[in-house]
Order: structure tokens, then sequence, then C-alpha cells
């Protein structure tokens, strides 16, 4: 089902029961929190049993409540204001072990990620990268971490390598000016998605340059302006993005790019030992 929830209830309110329409008053006016609702859960706040929720969302055309449930939180996911995040992870907590919870969710979003990942997407991707005239990468924002990190790495394997500075709108086109075929644009984004990538993406698949997205479904904007979409789940911890599996994707990414160019690589670290070692880059421990 490809419209938003909230229009499809919307247009359904006259065909449906009593008990639906409580169902479907409360998700228009609290899907932030419905998203996070167990079927029971949802049943005993609007006073009604858990199989009319079950059938609410049969009736909406969803393969069953945990289908409508992944599309609530699919809309929530961008439209979530930091004030609204921290409510409904509130509301998720409760008394539960924060530690425990947190580390379990991004255990959860690597196996999903590992599980859903396009194989024949990452190969090609990797295939891109290396053969490319020049490689661009952007974040902002909490992906500006992750791309950052995946800059820092592609750095030491090439030698034409640029981080797209984002500060502002221009700086993005200005770092891009000379982008066209045979460049490859990495482009990092997650909810809430930054209009700044979506832009710089956008120019650069009308400059010919072969696009890569690092996010997190289908529904992101980078996916349909992207060659190649590299999925991996993301979650929010309260106003904190939870990027964990993205990282761990990104490790793959460059573990598998490095691995094409293992030769040139050896002879570049063995020089940058060297340059280390001379001006002590990094802080000898006692053994």
């Amino acid at each position: 089902m490809n419209r938003d929830i909230l229009t499809v209830i919307h247009d359904n309110m006259g065909s449906f029961s009593k008990g639906q329409k409580k169902i479907a008053n409360f998700i228009l006016e609290f899907y932030d929190k419905a998203a996070f609702m167990t079927a029971s859960r949802l049943g005993k706040k609007v006073g009604v049993s858990e199989s009319t929720v079950v059938r609410f969302a049969s009736e909406l055309g969803y393969n069953g409540y945990p289908d409508m449930q992944r599309s609530l939180q699919k809309m929530i996911r961008n439209r979530l204001t930091t004030v609204q995040r921290i409510e409904v992870t509130n509301d998720r907590l409760g008394g539960q072990d924060l530690l425990s919870m947190v580390l379990q969710s991004d255990i959860d979003k690597i196996r999903v990620t590992l599980e859903e990942l396009d194989r024949e997407s990452f190969d090609r991707a990797v295939d891109a990268i290396v053969s490319a005239k020049k490689i661009y990468i952007i974040g902002v924002r909490s992906s500006a971490a992750i791309a950052a990190f995946l800059h820092f790495y592609c750095n030491l394997i090439f030698d034409n390598v640029v981080l797209v500075s984002a500060n502002t709108a221009s700086e993005i086109f200005e770092s891009l000016l000379r982008v066209g075929e045979g460049d490859v644009v990495i482009g990092v984004s997650f909810p809430r998605y930054s209009s700044r990538t979506v832009q710089a993406m956008s120019f650069a698949r009308d400059r010919g340059a072969t696009t890569i997205a690092i996010t997190d479904g289908e529904a992101s904007p980078l996916a349909p302006i992207s060659r190649y979409n590299l999925m991996a789940r993301s979650d929010m911890a309260s106003f904190v993005d939870s990027l964990v599996a993205p990282l761990s994707l990104v490790n793959a990414l460059l573990v598998a790019v490095s691995w094409r160019k293992n030769d040139e690589l050896a002879r570049t670290f063995r020089t940058l030992e060297g340059i280390w070692d001379e001006y002590g880059v990094y802080e000898k421990v006692p053994e």
C-alpha cells in the first residue's frame, strides 16, 4: 500500500463500524503513539477488542496488524518533531531496562539489515566506487558522522575523494560543480531526511554521475534518484538517531572496496606507517 495510511483511514471513515471508528479516530489524532502500540493495547485504549483492531487493519487492506503498524511507523519517522520523538519514546520505554532495550534494538536492526540487503546492488556499488573517476560523499546533520567516517577511510584508499561541504545550499553546488559521467556520488540520509542531501543527489544524477544512496528504505526520497540503493535499518532512541546498522553497512562497503584495492592499499599503508612513526601521530603504548 503506497498511500498515506491517514489518508486511507480518512477516506474510508464512512464505511467503518462503531468500534472501527473509535480506532480510526484515535489513530488520526495520536498516530505517533498508535504506531508503537500492540493490537491489544490499542484495543484497550479505545475500548474495543483486540480482534476488532486486527479486523480494522485487514479492512484497510493490510496483511494483519503488524503490517499496518509498520506502515504507521514508516510514515511517522519523517513527520515527527524532536519533541514528539521524546514523547513517543517515553511511552515505549515505560519502566524497561534502557541499556538492554537500546542495545538489543541495535542488534535487531543489524540482523534485519543483513537479511534484507540487496546483495547485487551492494556488489555493483562496490564496482562503481572502485572504477570512479572521482568520489563525492555527502551526509548532513546526524548522517554527517557516517559520511565523515566513510570519507576518512575512502581517502586512505583513493586519491580522488571529496567530502561535500553542506553548510549552505550554495556550498553544495560549488563542491559538485564539476561532477559528471564517470563520477560517483554517495548520499547518506536517514529520517528526518535532509533536503540538502536530496538536492545534491538530484543535481549529481542530472549531471550523469552514478548515485549511490545509503538510506533506510524505498520510502526514502533518495531511493528514486539513486542508481544503487544500500538499505540499512535505522531507528530513533528518544531524540537520538540510532545509526548502528548504517555504520555496519558502511564498514562492509569499505572492506569490500579495500579488498579490491588490496595491493595498492598495502603500499599506501607502508608509506603511511613510516610517516606516522616519524611524526608521532600515534602514541606508543609501553609493552
